[in-house]
C-alpha cells in the first residue's frame, strides 16, 4: 500500500493555583521532571531517524531513493507506521500539562508556544526546506544550482517541475502541533474547563474505556473519511492525520496531573501490548500483500487502517507505562539527548535527502550507504545542536531554549 505518511488538574490561571499545582502526577512527583518521557521522546527520535534513513532503501516512494529497493524493510517500517509520530505528540501533550500550569494566562502559553514553535519554523522554510525542495525539482529535471534556486525559483506557489511548492516538508510536525497549542490554550480559557477535563480522565479511568474509547473514537473518524475524503497531507486536510494525533496529545495532557489515569494506564499496560501486537500483525499483512502503489481491496484497506488505529493509541499507552515503570530515572546524557531533539529533528531530514542524492553517483553498496547516512545524519545533528549551543540567537532558531540559571525552572519538553 506504500508510505502514508493528579485528579484535580490545575488550570485555573492565577498566582494562587499556580503554586497549588503541584500535585502527583502518577507514581512520581510534579515536582521532578518525567526523565522517562525524556528517554521516551530521545527514543522516538532515534527511531525516526533509522526511519527516514530506511525510506532511502524501501520499495516506497520518498523524495529519493539510493536504488536498492528491499521488500524485506516493508513489514518492520509497516510495524512502526502507525505509532512513531503519534508518540511524538503524545510527549507534547504531557509537556503542554507543565507548560500550562507555569503560565500566567492561556494567553501566555499561547504565546510562548507560539515563540518557541513558530520561530524555528519560519527559520526552517527559509534555510532548511529549500536544501530538500532543491533535490526535489533536480530530480524533476531542474537543471540550475542551489544558489539560483534559493534566490529565485525556490519560492514559487504552484507546480515547478512537478513538485509543489511551498511546502514545509517534515516541518508539517512543528505546524501541527502549534495549531494543537493553540486549541489547548482556546480550550483552557473557556470556564470550566478543568472540570470538564477532570470529569472525562474519571470517565476513562473506568474499567476498560481507556483501552476501547480513544480507539473507538480514531478509528470511527478514520473510516468514516477513508472512502469519502482523499486521505491527503496539509494541515486542513489532513483528516487521517489528525483523527490519530490529536487524541494522543490529549492523552498525553490528561495523563499528566491525573493519577487516576496513570494507574489506569498501568492496568491496561498488558492488554495495550496484546492489541498492539495484533494490530500490527494486520498491518504488517496488508502491507506485505500489497506492496508499493498496489490498492487493496476496501475491506482489506479498512482492516489496515482501524488496525493502524488500535496500533497508535495501545503502543502509545504501554510505551508510557514502560517509560514510568522503567526508564524515569536521569543519567548524565538525558539533559543534552533531550535538549538536543529539537534541533535534530529540524536537520536531520534534508541531511538523508542531501546525502542520499550527491552519493547516487558512487554506487556504494547498501550496507556501506546506510552506514554513511546515519554517520551523517548523527553528525549533522551534533553539530546543530553545539551551534545553537554556542550561539543563542541560533539557539532562539533551532528551538534550543537558552541555558537556565542554577535554580531556575527547566523548559518543558515539547
Amino acid at each position: 500500500m506504500g508510505y502514508l505518511r493528579s485528579d484535580i488538574a490545575p488550570h485555573c490561571f492565577t498566582r494562587k493555583s499556580r503554586r497549588e499545582s503541584i500535585v502527583p502526577i502518577g507514581p512520581k512527583s510534579l515536582s521532578s521532571r518525567h526523565y522517562g518521557l525524556d528517554w521516551l521522546r530521545i527514543g522516538a527520535f532515534g527511531v525516526l531517524i533509522l526511519y527516514h534513513i530506511a525510506m532511502a532503501f524501501s520499495p516506497w516512494h520518498w523524495v529519493v531513493t539510493t536504488g536498492h529497493a528491499y521488500t524485506a524493510l516493508i513489514a518492520p517500517m509497516a510495524a512502526v507506521t502507525p505509532w512513531r509520530l503519534g508518540l511524538l505528540f503524545a510527549v507534547s501533550g504531557y509537556a503542554s500539562a507543565t507548560l500550562v500550569a507555569r503560565a500566567a494566562t492561556p494567553h501566555a502559553f499561547a504565546a510562548e508556544r507560539s515563540r518557541r514553535l513558530l520561530v524555528p519554523l519560519a527559520f526552517g522554510m527559509l534555510a532548511i526546506v529549500p536544501l530538500e525542495m532543491w533535490v526535489r525539482v533536480l530530480e524533476g529535471g531542474y537543471p540550475h544550482g542551489y544558489l539560483r534556486f534559493w534566490l529565485l525559483d525556490g519560492w514559487r506557489v504552484g507546480t515547478f517541475y512537478g513538485v509543489e511548492f511551498p511546502s514545509w516538508e517534515h516541518l508539517w510536525f512543528l505546524v501541527y502541533l502549534w495549531t494543537y497549542s493553540m486549541l489547548l490554550a482556546a480550550f483552557v480559557a473557556t470556564a470550566g474547563a478543568a472540570r470538564r477535563m477532570d470529569r472525562l480522565a474519571a470517565w476513562l479511568s473506568r474499567g476498560n474505556r481507556l483501552l476501547w474509547a480513544p480507539i473507538a473514537l480514531m478509528a470511527t473518524i478514520r473510516l468514516a473519511a477513508l472512502f469519502v475524503v482523499p486521505e491527503g497531507q496539509g494541515l486542513l486536510h489532513d483528516i487521517a492525520g489528525h483523527s490519530q494525533y490529536l487524541p494522543l496529545f490529549a492523552l498525553g495532557y490528561l495523563v499528566a496531573r491525573r493519577p487516576a489515569l496513570w494507574r489506569a494506564l498501568h492496568r491496561h499496560a498488558a492488554g495495550a501490548i496484546l492489541l498492539a501486537l495484533v494490530a500490527g500483525a494486520v498491518v504488517v499483512s496488508v502491507e506485505l500483500q500489497y506492496p508499493g502503489d498496489v490498492v487493496p481491496p476496501h475491506l482489506a484497506m479498512a482492516a489496515n487502517r482501524a488496525a493502524r488505529s488500535v496500533m497508535a493509541w495501545a503502543m502509545v499507552v504501554a510505551l508510557f507505562h514502560l517509560a514510568d515503570r522503567a526508564f524515569n530515572s536521569d543519567h548524565r546524557w538525558r539533559r543534552p539527548l533531550s535538549r538536543a531533539v529539537f534541533p535534530a529533528y529540524i536537520v536531520h531530514h534534508p541531511v538523508i535527502v542531501l546525502v542520499t542524492w550527491f552519493t547516487l553517483p558512487l554506487a556504494l553498496d547498501p550496507w556501506r550507504e546506510a552506514a554513511l547516512l546515519l554517520a551523517a545524519t548523527l553528525l549533522a545533528c551534533a553539530a546543530a545542536y553545539g551551534a545553537a549551543r554556542a550561539w543563542p540567537g541560533l539557539g532562539m532558531l533551532l528551538g534550543v531554549p537558552a541555558p537556565v540559571a542554577k535554580g531556575g525552572r527547566r523548559p518543558a519538553i515539547c
